[in-house]
């Protein structure tokens, strides 16, 4: 299995935990709510769906269109497919959470992986975010040698081009340490109400986690 499919198999089956869904519905919140994703056609979506129902994981069931979707854009058998998770998929699916190891920390797992930090214990969710910054602060120093030894070599623009990217990369690096700290500190974004949130949350955040520079957090699949 190519790293690629894997990480779609992942996002397929911990979406469909949520809810069964319909092959466009599913397409569309892979589009929408996981960016690497942002990209990618029905003709990498179905294979990977098939495999799935051959596993046992998933199983195709009749129905609907999908809410919002004029029937007239949904024609023949495929637009009528939902596909559900089994309990056989839902096993899966939770030892696949339990994965830790140097591809969560990737650029393009990575990015999954943190998509479905709601349902990792928080060991495993501090293993990813631990390994994902080393992985980072690694890249950070090849990055500042490479710029030391070949910056009076470069015209103002690929030296611009370069230092952006360190800047990027240290902008992650910083907003991983701000997770780290809050998930050291206990903080879990599914378990207190709304009172006790707040009261122990400093920056006011609703899911507990620390805001980003700005007020916003950056996408971790960039």
């Amino acid at each position: 299995m190519s790293r690629r499919s894997g990480v779609l198999e992942f996002a397929v089956l911990g979406l469909l935990r949520e809810s069964p869904m319909h092959g466009y519905e599913l397409r569309k919140r892979l589009n929408t709510s996981l960016g690497v994703f942002r990209a990618f056609s029905y003709g990498t979506l179905y294979p990977c769906l098939k495999g799935l129902v051959a596993n046992g994981w998933l199983v195709e069931e009749t129905g609907g269109a999908p809410d919002g979707v004029p029937a007239t854009a949904l024609t023949g058998r495929r637009a009528k497919i939902v596909y559900r998770l089994t309990a056989a998929g839902k096993d899966h699916f939770e030892e696949l959470l339990t994965h830790s190891g140097p591809d969560a920390w990737e650029d393009e797992h990575f990015g999954v992986r943190f998509a479905f930090f709601g349902q990792t214990s928080r060991d495993v969710r501090m293993r990813v975010l631990e390994g994902r910054r080393s992985r980072l602060e690694e890249r950070l120093e090849k990055m500042r040698t490479s710029l030391a030894r070949t910056r009076e070599r470069l015209d103002d623009y690929t030296l611009e081009l370069q230092r952006h990217g360190m800047e990027s990369v240290e902008r992650e690096v910083r907003w991983l340490n701000e997770l780290i700290e809050s998930e050291r500190a206990g903080r879990d974004q599914r378990a207190p109400g709304p009172t006790e949130r707040d009261k122990n949350t400093p920056s006011g955040d609703a899911d507990g986690l620390p805001r980003h520079r700005g007020g916003s957090r950056p996408d971790p699949s960039e």
